[in-house]
């Protein structure tokens, strides 16, 4: 499920970046939910990383000819950081979210009903709201990481 979130941001950000490219007319607020979406793209990444460790661990756990198991508080940190890299990637995810969301609604708050639109950026571009969708996408793979490790050291 994290990787299904992972690429379905990724492809927001790629549609997003190579738009930012052709289009001369980029917001600065938006340019930090693309920079903040990344930044939770690149820790939702680590995050699988370690889902992946957990579960080597956890196959060495199961044989039954292990005589040398891993001490507990060496899984108890693994655990440990697997939660503050996914708490830490779900708040820069949602703070993106967040100055996106503000940046969307000032955006469709400033045109006036029924006249056209004198100045092109004031417009709600789809490329803002690609950016909005990685980031919520980010919000949800780090969610599910997180949970994860909160049910892995609940069992420990």
């Amino acid at each position: 499920m994290q990787i299904v979130g992972v690429l379905v941001s990724g492809i927001s950000l790629l549609f997003v970046i190579t738009g930012r490219q052709i289009s001369a007319q980029t917001n600065p607020a938006m340019g930090w939910g693309v920079f903040l979406a990344i930044s939770g793209m690149i820790a939702a990444v680590v995050s699988i990383i370690l889902a992946f460790w957990y579960t080597q661990v956890g196959q060495r756990l199961r044989k039954a000819d292990s005589t040398q198991p891993p001490p507990k508080s060496d899984l108890t940190r693994l655990i440990q950081l697997g939660l503050i890299i996914g708490l830490g990637g779900m708040f820069v995810t949602l703070i993106g979210s967040g100055l996106t969301a503000a940046v969307l609604v000032a955006k469709t708050i400033s045109q006036p009903p029924g006249t056209t639109l004198t100045d092109a950026s004031e417009a709600v571009r789809a490329l803002d709201v690609l950016i909005m969708v990685a980031n919520l996408n980010g919000v949800a793979a780090h969610f599910i990481g997180t949970v994860t490790s909160i049910w892995l050291k609940y069992q420990i």
